[in-house]
């Protein structure tokens, strides 16, 4: 019993701080889906039947739970890249074990082949709109130092958290939204202006702006509260935004 509790709080703790929260990821989906061309739509529709974006974005991390080697081992590393502070992308590539780009091109090619089985192809989707999730999050491009920023301990609002978990969760907790709230205001927000200005399907230009993010976001502080809130809940709001439109377009590359 006792090797049994000891793993589930690891799972419970590994699924709560290395990835986009559950919200997020189907903000991110739902909003996705407004972009979509009618082609892409029938392609999902083959692969995932009425299983929507928002639904299948979030599984990936469901899955973390499971005990199999795939999850426990080869996949953790899938959610996010690493790049020390004055590096890029192309100075220090995907690590062995892989990253978060190098399963975004591994499953891409998995959905445009076409011997590639039905199954495989919709654990490359589900794979595929979790991910675009987790590179607009700032601390999924983390710096090598302290996970992402899971080691960075804080008080938020007085309780104990760590900084990844704040931009994955607890900023959007604050608000006590449902995913398809939060979907519905950030939509009405997104004008063609911001559609066109973020037509981007290239996973580097989004590291790049969750670097930069990243790099203002450590606080002063450890306790934090409304200003910290106040300044970057609006940054986490444009990504949510940013990662909803990006994966339309990606989709709509790959099905083109």
């Amino acid at each position: 019993m006792k090797w049994q509790l000891t793993f589930l709080l690891l799972i419970l703790y590994t699924t709560n701080t290395l990835a986009l929260g559950q919200t997020g990821h189907r903000i991110t989906g739902k909003i996705a889906e407004q972009y979509l061309t009618d082609k892409t739509k029938k392609a999902l529709f083959d692969i995932l039947g009425n299983e929507s974006l928002a639904e299948a974005s979030t599984y990936v991390d469901e899955m973390r739970s499971s005990p199999d080697e795939f999850w426990q081992n080869t996949a953790s590393s899938y959610h996010y890249v690493t790049i020390p502070d004055g590096k890029n992308y192309d100075d220090v590539g995907a690590p062995a074990k892989g990253d978060a780009v190098f399963a975004l091109k591994k499953y891409s090619q998995t959905v445009q082949d076409p011997l590639a089985s039905k199954q495989n192809k919709i654990l490359a989707i589900k794979f595929i709109v979790h991910l675009i999730g987790d590179l607009h999050q700032p601390f999924h491009v983390g710096n090598g130092t302290d996970r992402g920023g899971n080691e960075v301990k804080i008080k938020f609002f007085g309780r104990d958290s760590n900084l990844h978990y704040i931009w994955d969760t607890g900023m959007l907790s604050r608000r006590e939204l449902s995913y398809s709230e939060w979907s519905e205001w950030l939509s009405r927000q997104i004008t063609d202006k911001n559609v066109k200005q973020w037509n981007s399907i290239d996973p580097k230009v989004w590291i790049k702006e969750s670097q930069s993010i990243r790099q203002k976001a450590y606080p002063e502080t450890d306790a934090l509260k409304y200003e910290y809130l106040y300044n970057n809940l609006p940054i986490l709001k444009i990504r949510l935004k940013q990662a909803g439109i990006r994966m339309a377009a990606y989709l709509n590359d790959l099905f083109k």
